[in-house]
C-alpha cells in the first residue's frame, strides 16, 4: 500500500511539471515557433538583395520600357503620353515588316541548324575519337569569342577584293563562285546564318554531349541484341532520350534569334538596301537617330522592343507547353 501511494505522489509531481511547462513561456513549448521565425528571418535577408537587384536592374527598366512605348520621346525633355499611336504606327511600317520578316527567316534557319548540327556533332564526339577533345575545343573557341569580333573577323573573310573566302574559291579552280557575300540582297542573310552557326554550335554541342553522356548504355545494348543499325538507335533512342536537352536548345535558340543585333549590325547595319534588317539593328538606328532623318525616336523604338519581348515571351511559352505535353506522353 505504501508503494501505490508513493506511485500517485509521483504521478501527481509529473503531471504538475508537465502543466508548469505549458504555463511557462519560456519553456520548451515556445522554442519551436521562435525558431522557424529566425530561419524565416534569415531566409528573407538572403533573397533580399537578389530581390533589390531584380527590382533595380529588370523589373523597373521593364516598367520604364513599356511606360516610354506609349510616349512620343526624342531622349530629350519630358515623354509625351501618346497612348497606343506608336503601336499603330507599326502597322503601317513597310521597314518593321521587313525587318519582322527578316527576323523570322533568321531565326527559324538558325534554330533548325544550331539544333541539327550541334546534336550530330555530339553523338560523333561521343564515341570516343583520339582527337576529341582537340575536335571539341576547336569547335567551342568561336563561342567564347565576343560577337563584335566575329563579325569583324568575317566580314574580312567574306570581302569581295581580299577576303579569304573569294580567294579560295579561285584558288582552287572555282573563281566563277567567287561572289560579294555581304553585298547583294540574295546571299547576304544566308552568310549571317553560317556565322551564327560558326558561333553558337560550340555551346549547343556540349550541352548535347553533356545529355549524350546521362543516357543509360543499356538501351543503346539492347537495341543492339534487337538488330538495331546506327541510324535506328540513333532515331529511336538517343533522339527520344535528349528530348530536354532539346528543348532548352531550341528555346534558347529561338530566343537568341529573335534579339539578335550585335553580328548583323557590324557586318552589314541591315543592309544592303535594308535585306538583312532584323528588328534589333532597325530599333537601334531609330532610337539613336541613324533612322528617321537623324531625329531619335526613342518611344518609338522602345514599341518595337516590346514586340521583340512578346514574341521571345510567345515562343517560350509554346516551348514550356509542348515540353510539357511531351513529358506526359512519354
Amino acid at each position: 500500500m505504501a508503494t501505490a501511494v508513493h506511485d500517485r505522489a509521483a504521478a501527481r509531481r509529473a503531471g504538475g511539471r508537465r502543466a508548469g511547462g505549458r504555463r511557462d513561456g519560456s519553456g520548451r513549448g515556445a522554442r519551436p515557433g521562435t525558431r522557424r521565425r529566425s530561419e524565416s528571418l534569415a531566409g528573407y535577408l538572403f533573397v533580399l538583395p537578389v530581390a533589390v537587384f531584380f527590382a533595380g536592374f529588370v523589373a523597373y527598366p521593364f516598367l520604364r520600357s513599356m511606360y516610354l512605348s506609349l510616349t512620343r520621346w526624342s531622349g530629350f525633355g519630358t515623354p509625351e503620353f501618346i497612348g497606343a499611336e506608336n503601336f499603330r504606327n507599326l502597322m503601317d511600317d513597310p521597314v518593321f515588316w521587313e525587318a519582322m520578316r527578316n527576323t523570322i527567316l533568321f531565326t527559324l534557319a538558325t534554330t533548325v541548324l544550331q539544333t541539327v548540327v550541334p546534336m550530330l556533332l555530339a553523338v560523333l564526339l561521343n564515341r570516343g575519337w583520339r582527337l576529341g577533345v582537340l575536335f571539341r575545343t576547336c569547335v567551342f573557341i568561336p563561342a567564347v569569342v565576343s560577337f563584335v569580333v566575329t563579325g569583324s573577323l568575317w566580314q574580312l573573310l567574306y570581302d569581295p577584293n581580299f577576303g579569304t573566302i573569294n580567294s579560295f574559291l579561285e584558288g582552287i579552280g572555282l573563281g566563277s563562285l567567287a561572289h560579294p557575300w555581304l553585298a547583294d540582297p540574295d546571299t547576304v542573310l544566308p552568310a549571317l546564318v553560317l556565322v551564327s552557326l560558326w558561333q553558337a554550335a560550340g555551346l549547343f554541342m556540349l550541352i548535347y554531349l553533356a545529355g549524350l553522356q546521362g543516357i543509360d548504355p543499356t538501351l543503346y545494348e539492347a537495341a543492339r541484341i534487337d538488330g538495331a543499325t546506327p541510324w535506328q538507335r540513333f532515331r529511336h533512342v538517343t533522339v527520344p532520350m535528349l528530348r530536354m536537352v532539346t528543348a532548352v536548345v531550341v528555346l534558347l535558340n529561338v530566343v537568341n534569334g529573335f534579339k539578335t543585333f550585335d553580328v548583323i549590325y557590324v557586318m552589314t547595319g541591315g543592309g544592303p538596301n535594308r535585306a538583312s534588317e532584323v528588328l534589333g539593328t532597325y530599333l537601334y538606328g531609330l532610337a539613336f537617330g541613324s533612322t528617321a532623318g537623324g531625329v531619335p525616336a526613342f518611344g518609338y523604338a522602345t514599341a518595337i522592343s516590346m514586340v521583340v519581348f512578346v514574341l521571345c515571351l510567345v515562343a517560350t511559352l509554346v516551348q514550356v507547353r509542348v515540353n510539357r505535353r511531351a513529358r506526359d506522353v512519354f
